[in-house]
């Protein structure tokens, strides 16, 4: 749930999951029905064929994007990998939540769900969340599509309505969503989200105010900035006072006292108002979650129509590369013992600094295309480097446009950069990577070469 993800058009951070059980590397292809040299599903010719994936079928179509480098992932689940930096994050948060709230038998009042699977329903995704059919988040460009009904989440958000719907009023979610994008230090098509609902009936609310009997829920009256049409202002604002106070115990909690944080103004389909979180860390402002009064048309489909909520969702990696001072986000992925080791504490809430294996060299190689008259967005290229060239590509930037006087036709110019995270690249190897790149460009993606 994370608002300037939002209004670009598919970077939110709220969310939450299904179960799915950890397997090993070889049990995965196994699993997902490809063998480890499947080449990428494409869209054209799929007919008659199927993926198959977490012990589920589904007929490929004009929708079908997943590629062999995304499927590998499905799985891994590295929130729940014990010691791992992103299990040390989540459990200090699920700590947290524990000993901070407890229900009327001494019970914690949050249950908490970090194994679900990661396949949900186009409906679950957008709308069940009430985003628009038109909305630039359901791009087919941006997400991970098995097809046109059936995905992998966007954000664990997808399971908001079920989990009301089974009668929940306070629960954590956690686990790994799947997004196309760019490439470079702080993006990967795979990351994990925490988040967190609550929903408040009205003695719940009103508990401790004098006279709170008096006071109501709901209204119909006019939405304005502050809030919905069918909300009181008095339910409100002790709804966003909650949640406010809530957040600030937790990231208190994760960095210590005497924090810095600002509140701004956001805004999601599926909350309102809404807000991102700020904190001052180490001289600068950073964004670390979204949050927002949910929607009170999402709670009433769900089956409690007498209640009112909030939700939040933060990034574990954000938080685990602040907090662990983790500069690359492809680390998370590491297998390298000596990165690993430096996560097995004995308290979840010790210190980490990690320390850098080292700073091996780039190698970089530059690669110049013109684009196909339509049909071409940057996340398909994107999608084929990390596909060919896996973690070894630490970034892709657009370094030069070029549009032709007299053909009109436009050229683009990427460079990427190559680099290992725990040994250093030969010349001849990144070559050999660099010039399948070019050749799946060429192949896949409709483009002509100007290598």
């Amino acid at each position: 749930m994370v608002c300037s993800g939002f209004l670009r058009g598919a970077r939110a951070s709220a969310s939450l999951v299904r179960r799915v059980s950890s397997a090993s590397r070889d049990r995965q292809h196994q699993a997902l029905g490809m063998s480890p040299e499947a080449s990428v599903c494409t869209a054209p010719g799929n007919a008659g064929r199927v993926v198959e994936l977490l012990g589920g079928t589904y007929p490929q179509d004009n929708y079908t994007n997943l590629t062999r480098k995304i499927l590998s992932k499905v799985g891994r689940n590295l929130h729940n990998q014990q010691h791992h930096p992103l299990w040390l994050v989540k459990e200090r948060v699920k700590e947290h939540f524990y000993k901070q709230y407890m229900g009327r038998f001494g019970t914690p009042l949050f249950s908490v769900y970090d194994n679900l699977p990661p396949v949900v329903t186009t409906w679950q995704n957008f709308d069940s969340l009430l985003i628009a059919a038109d909305h630039p988040s359901r791009k087919k460009g941006d997400n991970y599509y098995l097809n046109q009904t059936h995905m992998l989440r966007a954000h664990t958000s997808a399971h908001q309505w079920d989990l009301m719907h089974s009668g929940l009023d306070a629960f954590l979610v956690v686990g790994d969503v799947y997004r196309r994008d760019q490439i470079d230090a702080q993006h990967y098509p795979v990351f994990h989200q925490l988040e967190a609902v609550r929903l408040f009936s009205k003695h719940e609310l009103f508990a401790g105010i004098t006279d709170g009997e008096s006071l109501q829920l709901f209204e119909q009256s006019s939405r304005s900035t502050h809030k919905q049409e069918t909300h009181t202002m008095e339910a409100v604002k002790l709804v966003e006072f909650d949640l406010k106070q809530t957040l600030t115990r937790l990231v208190t909690h994760l960095f210590g006292d005497g924090l810095e944080i600002r509140w701004v103004d956001c805004y999601f389909p599926f909350t309102h108002p809404s807000f991102e979180m700020e904190i001052y860390f180490r001289g600068e402002w950073l964004e670390v979650l979204g949050c927002g009064v949910m929607e009170q048309q999402l709670v009433n489909s769900a089956g409690a129509p007498e209640k009112i909520g909030w939700a939040f969702g933060l990034g574990l990696e954000r938080l685990a590369m602040i907090l662990y001072d983790i500069p690359d986000i492809r680390l998370f992925w590491s297998e390298d013992e000596r990165f690993l080791k430096q996560f097995r504490v004995s308290n979840i809430n010790q210190n980490v600094k990690f320390q850098p294996l080292s700073k091996y060299p780039a190698v970089i190689n530059d690669i110049s295309f013109w684009l196909p008259s339509e049909n071409y967005t940057e996340n398909d290229f994107y999608d084929l480097v990390r596909t060919i060239g896996g973690d070894l590509v630490e970034k892709v930037d657009l370094i030069d446009k070029f549009e032709h006087p007299k053909t009109q036709k436009t050229s683009h110019c990427y460079r990427i950069t190559y680099r290992h995270m725990e040994r250093t690249l030969s010349q001849l190897e990144v070559q050999r990577v660099h010039e399948a790149v070019q050749k799946a460009t060429v192949q896949e993606l409709g483009v002509e070469g100007r290598f």
